[in-house]
């Protein structure tokens, strides 16, 4: 493996050329680095050739961190009110996203050879990404995180979203985001046809062994 940064994110590329990349979002207050050292530990097959991309959310203040500025996906103006949520600052990040496939796509991997994933705050953008996706993806990862913008779903779900796979991964004991937002989120999901798999462990809001375990044979199956 090789890892260089730009601007814009912490790219690890394989030892061979890719033929596969997942795209990973860092949660609130972190940056592309946050996710780097589980590449290693998630211990693909030597046959899968897979591009990790760890973009860097702008810098931004939050509202909920009292103003302060860091790196963010999007404002959080309350976790509870569903009327005080950044409509235009989650759907540009989701844009980003989608720039990211795209370009992934220009140099040669195929949307069906691509995951986006993200944990915490980069989760929720993965997750109203992938519902309103144009094409299908391999697939979509969602860690310690809740389904923003829900109740604009109806009406913006596509199909290529219920035919891309979806894992949700959720800390029991979460403080930050309670396992309930997590389960409300996948039960909402399910209801509107997503196919989403459901994993929960016994930790905080964090990233656990079991749960790199969980999304290496995931990722391994959705890349075959």
């Amino acid at each position: 493996m090789k890892t260089r940064e730009t601007a814009e994110a912490v790219i690890v590329e394989p030892a061979q050329p890719a033929d596969a990349v997942v795209i990973w979002l860092h949660g609130l207050g972190a940056d592309g680095h946050d996710f780097v050292p589980i590449v290693p530990e998630l211990r693909l097959p030597a046959q899968r050739q897979v591009r990790f991309i760890f973009p860097h959310a702008p810098v931004r203040p939050v509202t909920l961190n009292g103003g302060m500025r860091m790196r963010a996906w999007y404002d959080i103006k309350s976790l509870t009110r569903s009327d005080l949520q950044d409509d235009a600052g989650i759907r540009e990040s989701a844009a980003t996203v989608m720039r990211l496939v795209a370009e992934q796509r220009t140099a040669g991997i195929a949307a069906k050879r691509t995951v986006i994933a993200g944990f915490s705050q980069g989760g929720a953008i993965t997750l109203h990404a992938v519902c309103r996706l144009a094409e299908p993806l391999a697939g979509a990862m969602a860690l310690s995180t809740y389904l923003p913008l829900h109740d604009t779903l109806p009406k913006e779900l596509t199909d290529a979203a219920k035919a891309t796979p979806v894992l949700m991964c959720h800390g029991r004991v979460d403080p930050v985001l309670p396992l309930k937002m997590g389960t409300d989120s996948r039960d909402g999901l399910k209801s509107w046809g997503m196919n989403v798999e459901w994993h929960d462990y016994p930790m905080a809001h964090a990233v656990c062994a079991e749960e790199i375990d969980d999304i290496s044979a995931w990722l391994g199956r959705v890349l075959a």
